[in-house]
């Protein structure tokens, strides 16, 4: 998938950003941390006509994203939120990247501050494969969404589904939507608290807003 061809609607998005994108509104005012080389950003402009920023670690993916046309700065999720405003942006997106933040838990908080409404997208450790290899093997598991080995990965925080949900509650952080997404790409719209769902579900996106709002 290359930037230029989403920007020109001639290839279809990798399906977790696709759902993501699913789930904004369009004319929103979006801020993607994590964005990589824009794929999303540059999406949500074309189709949806957001008013989209993005914050990127890699120089290289803020270059890409720069050379595209896009508002993207290099910026850490784990110490650059903090200094957005409250209430900033409708969506914030974070997008596969919670599992390599330092602190995961102070990331959410200040997403759901700045943002009415935040996405997170992360692979379930609980997932059943998962499961297996370590229970057959006794070694860190290698799959699609978790392609690294153990000394090499940046995941640095993988948790499963009912830890996240447990975090959410910690912080009075209310989950709007859940939808799983499997090995095989069949996606589920449901609220994936559940053991099955924490059994079945490689990826799992959430729609979050404060608990007070």
């Amino acid at each position: 998938m290359t930037l230029e061809a989403v920007k020109n609607g001639n290839e279809a998005l990798r399906t977790d950003l696709q759902v993501i994108a699913d789930l904004v509104e369009p004319g929103s005012r979006v801020l993607d941390v994590g964005c990589g080389d824009g794929a999303l950003l540059a999406y949500l402009d074309v189709k949806k006509q957001v008013d989209g920023r993005g914050v990127e670690i890699s120089q290289a993916g803020v270059n890409s994203c720069v050379a595209h046309g896009l508002s993207v700065i290099q910026g850490d999720a784990d110490t650059d939120l903090k200094d957005y405003p409250s209430d900033a942006f409708d969506y914030v997106i974070l997008g596969q990247t919670l599992q390599a933040t330092h602190n995961p838990k102070r990331v959410i908080r200040e997403m759901v501050r700045i943002g009415r409404r935040a996405i997170v997208s992360f692979p379930n450790f609980g997932f059943w494969r998962v499961r297996f290899h370590l229970l057959l093997h006794g070694q860190m598991p290698l799959t699609e969404v978790l392609g690294y080995a153990w000394y090499e990965t940046p995941n640095i925080h993988l948790c499963t589904l009912k830890d996240f949900v447990t975090m959410c509650r910690e912080l009075e952080v209310a989950i709007e939507k859940g939808i799983t997404l499997t090995h095989t790409g069949r996606i589920d719209d449901v609220h994936p608290t559940g053991l099955f769902s924490n059994w079945l579900a490689e990826q799992v996106i959430y729609l979050l807003r404060r608990g007070s709002d």
